[in-house]
């Protein structure tokens, strides 16, 4: 595949303006799918289900199979357009999307077409300086999910080159909500951080609300981020690509930022760009074509003939939007006078993603300060250094554990680094990465004269120095103790033992 020429970034901005529109999918996590009985994928309980084991006939489209919309799905629904600020449909209408692909056993999608349930909203995101930008949503619809195909052989796991492809179901029917922005004007440079921005408010009001585990590495939240360029001065907008299935926030980022580019050097040299899906790639940091996009009239959308409208009673409406979170503005506000976090600190963790994270090791137990730091600090650091998210690598609760061994005095910083190391490669829970390990700190005084006595008897002269008011010369002994502990000492008690034996 020939490598796409890019134009630098600033240059492509004092000759385009970009326009930016977003679809983002929701898993819900109900316990059951959109149209069956199945159990639900999306569920935390259900995932990493064998292949096939959570299908009913209606998902894989078995004749005489009919539909049932999920109660609950409604629900959920509802709530997450409410929390958008969008109106609420009286009636609302399922549609067939008709397309053929494997994974899809009845050729066609039930989603929603001109009548979505919910409509007309906005959201406001906030940038790393504090400015707030407000992002208008379109439409916020039903839908269910297809099923995964996995493509056997060849080196890149996909389609081109796999000997076999193999259909998993688990995923058909699962419940899904579909949020697409209205045209995106006026992000000019910022463009690349809208972006991440606003799929970072989407995936914390959906977690507020409860109605999603959003991980994005699991599928449970997909962004397609569509990208134009129009010239300075120029009213009609140019043609669109899609990025598909952006996966991570710091992907939908560059992959934004790259097809800025991509499309900006395609322009300069008096090319056209073709409207078409593409494929984020994250070890080149580069998108590559997918199909054709298709319009509206391609996918021949009539109305679901097996489903009665959606028409949900003024009364349930008002009592989901009763019970909403408070909006993710507000909380972060109240979030940060909580913690006595100043804006700096405050920033850094909104800035990486990071406030469901922090905010759920804070509620399991860690200081404020501490949970901070290790989101920010270590856990970030290993993730760059990966490729991957904080997120992805611990959960709230074993960083909330780990820092009270910490706090206890049973590990000191260096060897909690190291137990953490323990849980992202998935040795257990902090608790046992240290048992298994053996990484607690010494604190048998018994063992630490006994390490100092060895430490003193290869430097003799350390306590006379002491004595004689040079202190800083213990630092070669507690230098000396550490090593034959393997760090395992608690540095500060050296110290003290030391100090105390020169005073004897």
């Amino acid at each position: 595949m020939a490598k796409d020429k890019l134009m630098d970034f600033d240059k492509a901005l004092e000759l385009y303006e970009p326009v930016l529109g977003f679809e983002v999918h929701v898993e819900l996590n109900t316990e059951t799918k959109m149209f069956s009985s199945a159990a639900n994928p999306a569920h935390a309980a259900n995932h990493g289900a064998e292949p096939n084991t959570l299908v009913a006939p209606v998902d894989m489209g078995l004749p005489g199979a009919l539909p049932v919309v999920n109660e609950t799905a409604v629900r959920y629904s509802i709530s997450l357009g409410l929390a958008l600020g969008c109106s609420i449909a009286p009636s609302s209408r399922f549609a067939r999307k008709n397309y053929f692909y494997p994974d899809l056993g009845k050729n066609y999608q039930i989603s929603q077409y001109d009548e979505p349930i919910a409509f007309e909203g906005s959201v406001e995101i906030e940038l790393a300086d504090g400015d707030v930008v407000t992002v208008p949503i379109e439409r916020a619809h039903m839908e269910e999910d297809a099923g995964k195909l996995t493509h056997v052989g060849g080196s890149t796991g996909r389609i081109q080159g796999a000997e076999y492809s193999l259909v998993d179901y688990n995923r058909a029917g699962v419940p899904l909500v579909e949020i697409v922005t209205k045209p995106i004007f006026g992000a000019e440079h910022r463009a690349p951080e809208i972006a991440k921005a606003y799929v970072a408010t989407i995936r914390d009001i959906v977690i507020g609300l409860g109605i999603s585990e959003a991980r994005m590495e699991r599928g449970n939240l997909r962004c397609d981020a569509n990208v134009s360029l129009r010239p300075r001065g120029q009213e009609k907008l140019g043609t669109r690509t899609e990025t598909k299935n952006v996966n991570s926030m710091r992907s939908v980022e560059r992959a934004v930022r790259y097809e800025i580019q991509r499309q900006a050097a395609i322009l300069a040299d008096g090319g056209t760009i073709t409207q078409e899906t593409r494929h984020w790639h994250e070890d080149t940091g580069t998108t590559s074509p997918g199909r054709p996009k298709s319009d509206a009239d391609d996918y021949r959308y009539f109305p679901e003939p097996d489903l009665l409208p959606v028409a949900p009673s003024d009364e349930l409406i008002e009592q989901l939007r009763a019970a909403l979170p408070e909006p993710p503005a507000a909380r972060r506000r109240r979030l940060k006078t909580e913690w006595g976090f100043t804006d700096l600190e405050f920033q850094d963790v909104v800035n990486g993603g990071l406030l469901v994270e922090v905010e759920a090791t804070v509620a399991s137990g860690a200081a404020p300060a501490a949970a901070r730091k290790w989101w920010t600090g270590e856990l970030t650091r290993i993730a760059n250094a990966e490729g991957r998210e904080p997120a992805d690598l611990a959960s709230p609760r074993d960083v909330a554990a780990l820092q009270a061994l910490v706090d206890a005095g049973t590990l000191t910083d260096k060897l909690a680094r190291q137990v953490l190391e323990g849980v992202i490669a998935g040795e257990g829970t902090p608790q046992e990465v240290v048992d298994a390990r053996g990484l607690a700190v010494v604190s048998d005084d018994g063992a630490l004269i006994a390490a100092i006595d060895d430490a003193l008897a290869s430097q003799p002269d350390v306590l006379e120095k002491i004595r004689d008011g040079k202190v800083q010369a213990a630092g070669a002994v507690i230098g000396a103790v550490m090593k034959a502990m393997k760090g395992q000492a608690d540095a500060a008690r050296v110290r003290e033992l030391v100090l105390e034996r020169a005073a004897q």
